[in-house]
């Protein structure tokens, strides 16, 4: 039965909380407008991303009028366009990124996600052409995000990519220089990817996934921070214990999560496409009050990345897991805590302030749902020495089992210490400095490929 208390505790969260639906996400598979004509090819995609979200828009600012709960943005995950794709060169690859953007833009949607590749245990020639054509794509659209997956825990790390995409991302960061390099927001690099994850830049439409679906994925840092507030203001913190703040977190996530799924379902059955998975990750905002870095601090970490940080993050990822299974049999995606430092004000002053270290950064990767996510980098850091750092990232996901990413911005002119500001959900952050830059790069030109971790002996 619904509690007349639960209500109000849902409108609290909505109007002082900033609880929101972060993104309805509408996957679409494209593999049925692959065409050896590039133009009818990019029409079929235009033509059928109009035909399938034509009305997204309109149904998700009438359901979020209708249910008072803002849905923060509208966005679309394709196949991978190396499959799509496959078969043009890289004039004909970006071609098909243009005839994305003009149908997100059709359709008004935030951005489009899935101009994609799956290389974790080897390349095909369309996987080469899309990674080499990715400068130019990212450049030449505003609203198509980009994913490679490079390592998996059952394939290992394709060592050969991981070297190539850290000279993508300086060409990338060189080409938009005059924007601090924000092309590199618009590409993540996984292990382990999920086929079903609703947030960008890492969103793409699985092959194993219907025809069309609805994705919805939720966010509610502040909603969890103040519900740690309120305990520990009522029962007072020499009476509790984490295991205590730990369950808030869990019923809090519950909450969240139910009110995502049914502003996702609703918006499925108006739409007549079917409903796939809520993604019950607490993803912050740069907003005040919608931090993870304040959750942490509330649990008793004064100063973000000092330690006892991954056991908060731990603690947290777990809890948030937990409640939403709870709350939903449909969840999916990624569903923890993320760390982005651009886009949480929290974790950007801590890392202006030199609390948080990069390497402190990648030992939290360890415990939750992204990884090394929106990290501003030196723009002198060496091409070798990204691919490193990729490597490090991928081989947390590899070897324990979980999904981790990495989206550096190398920000071109820039050093360690100075300020970058991207605006909007981007945020803004000091430039993390890199120990021991250009000390990596035999380890990166031998290329190859790192084996997956043996599955028969885990103990």
């Amino acid at each position: 039965m619904i509690r007349s208390d639960q209500i109000l505790n849902t409108v609290g969260m909505i109007q002082n909380e900033n609880l929101d639906v972060r993104t309805i996400t509408m996957g679409i598979n494209l593999l049925d407008c692959r065409h050896h004509n590039l133009d009818v090819c990019c029409r079929k995609i235009v033509t059928k991303i109009e035909r399938c979200a034509g009305t997204l828009v309109e149904t998700c600012n009438a359901v979020s009028t209708e249910f008072g709960l803002p849905i923060v943005n509208k966005r679309i995950a394709v196949s991978p366009i190396a499959d799509v794709a496959a078969g043009f060169d890289t004039n004909g690859f970006v071609a098909v990124a243009k005839a994305l953007d003009q149908a997100a833009r059709s359709v008004g949607i935030d951005f489009l996600g899935g101009y994609s590749a799956q290389v974790q245990k080897g390349a095909s020639a369309a996987d080469d052409i899309l990674i080499d054509s990715l400068p130019e794509a990212m450049l030449a659209t505003q609203k198509v995000c980009a994913s490679i997956n490079v390592a998996s825990s059952r394939a290992g790390i394709n060592m050969n990519v991981v070297g190539r995409l850290g000279h993508i991302l300086k060409d990338m960061a060189q080409r938009s220089a005059a924007q601090d390099g924000f092309a590199c927001a618009k590409l993540v690099i996984f292990a382990n990817q999920p086929e079903d994850n609703p947030f960008m830049a890492g969103a793409y439409h699985g092959h194993g996934e219907p025809e069309v679906v609805l994705n919805v994925g939720v966010s509610g840092p502040g909603v969890v921070a103040s519900a740690l507030k309120r305990r520990i203001a009522r029962d007072g913190a020499e009476n509790l214990g984490l295991e205590d703040l730990a369950e808030e977190i869990k019923q809090t996530s519950c909450r969240v999560t139910r009110c995502g799924e049914i502003i996702g379902r609703e918006i499925a059955r108006r739409m007549r496409v079917p409903f796939g998975i809520v993604d019950l990750s607490l993803a912050p905002t740069p907003k005040v009050g919608d931090s993870i870095g304040e959750i942490l601090q509330i649990l008793g970490v004064d100063a973000v990345g000092a330690p006892g940080s991954t056991a908060c993050v731990a603690m947290l990822n777990d809890a948030v897991k937990k409640g939403g299974a709870f709350a939903s049999q449909a969840v999916g995606g990624l569903s923890g805590a993320f760390i982005p430092v651009c886009e949480d004000a929290v974790l950007s002053a801590a890392a202006e302030a030199g609390e948080l270290s990069i390497e402190k950064l990648e030992a939290m990767t360890c415990v939750c749902s992204v990884g090394l996510d929106m990290v501003a980098l030196p723009g002198d850091i060496p091409a070798e020495t990204l691919s490193a750092l990729i490597a490090d990232e991928m081989a947390i996901g590899m070897i324990n089992k979980k999904t981790t990413a990495v989206r550096f911005i190398p920000v071109p002119g820039k050093k360690a210490g100075e300020k970058v500001v991207f605006g909007g959900l981007f945020g803004a952050s000091a430039i993390m400095p890199v120990p021991n830059m250009g000390k990596s790069n035999r380890f990166i030109n031998f290329g190859g490929h790192i084996p997956a971790p043996i599955h028969s002996l885990n103990n």
